[in-house]
């Protein structure tokens, strides 16, 4: 955080994303896939702050910062596409601190935009609402809108389909995540898709359908980043309620019962695969 420009005036957490399951259904002609996802959040994520400023401008700190673009970010163009449907251009100093993994498939870039919608929407009274921001969000990211909400969902079309799923315990779970340090593109995992359509997602409650899903990039994924299938294996071993992997990789996860099993998987893991990032959360 920028210390010569003192306190913040307000702060909003990018909630990481994960897809519980994920069915590629179809490839589009502009690029984008057809699938069927459940999208849920965990209460952790980067941090961004917002301090007053005669112009826009960001600045990036954290673990992850290292690469980011801090002149073209997917925070700025946020910021400058809600400026322009909401009158013309204003200023704010954003401060991104990056905590989760870059190329990771849990969403950073797109909750980190999502974050700064709906932060500057409170910073310059704007007053959308939730529906409206997420609309706004559409041009930005296929993941943008469902971060926006940041809760649990079904997501169909490109992923900006968005329904309520019931939900049938998940929230007194707590997730683990995992990635092996090894950044992924998205195009070259869903360029490595086979073209198979195995079936939409079921109906029921988020669990149940989670538990009955799938990832069709998980098998793309693991061909290109082989580390993953330690990781997989890792995750397995701690007994969890479901492990699989999220979007395109490479992060991973597994749901626990409780906190002190998350924590004992997360000790495991670090041992049993060396040089990784972890952490757990709560789902929103």
């Amino acid at each position: 955080m920028p210390a010569s420009l003192g306190g913040a005036a307000d702060s909003e957490t990018a909630c990481a994303k994960i897809n519980l399951a994920l069915h590629v259904r179809q490839r589009l002609p502009d690029g984008y896939h057809q699938i069927e996802t459940i999208f849920a959040f965990l209460d952790q994520g980067d941090e961004l702050s917002v301090y007053p400023g005669d112009d826009l401008k960001l600045t990036i700190g954290g673990r992850f910062a290292a690469g980011l673009d801090d002149k073209d970010n997917l925070v700025l163009q946020a910021a400058d596409r809600l400026a322009a449907v909401s009158g013309g251009q204003r200023g704010a100093h954003l401060h991104l601190e990056k905590r989760l993994p870059v190329a990771s498939g849990i969403g950073g870039g797109s909750a980190d935009a999502a974050a700064a919608l709906r932060l500057l929407n409170r910073f310059w009274e704007l007053d959308h609402s939730i529906a409206e921001l997420a609309e706004i969000a559409k041009p930005l990211g296929a993941d943008v809108p469902a971060c926006v909400a940041s809760q649990t969902c079904r997501g169909t079309g490109i992923g900006q389909d968005l329904a309520p799923v019931p939900d049938d315990g998940l929230r007194h779970h707590t997730a683990l995540l995992v990635n092996p340090l090894v950044p992924v593109s998205t195009a070259q995992i869903f360029a490595s898709w086979d073209g198979i359509d195995r079936g939409g997602l079921a109906d029921g409650q988020v669990l149940t359908v989670a538990l009955a899903g799938r990832n069709d990039l998980q098998k793309p994924a693991v061909a290109l980043v082989p580390i993953l299938t330690g990781v997989l294996n890792a995750l397995e071993h701690c007994d969890p309620v479901m492990a699989r992997m999220s979007g395109s990789g490479a992060t991973c996860f597994a749901l626990f019962d409780s906190a002190e099993a998350a924590d004992k998987a997360e000790q495991y893991c670090r041992w049993a695969l060396g040089d990784i990032w972890t952490m757990t959360g709560r789902f929103r």
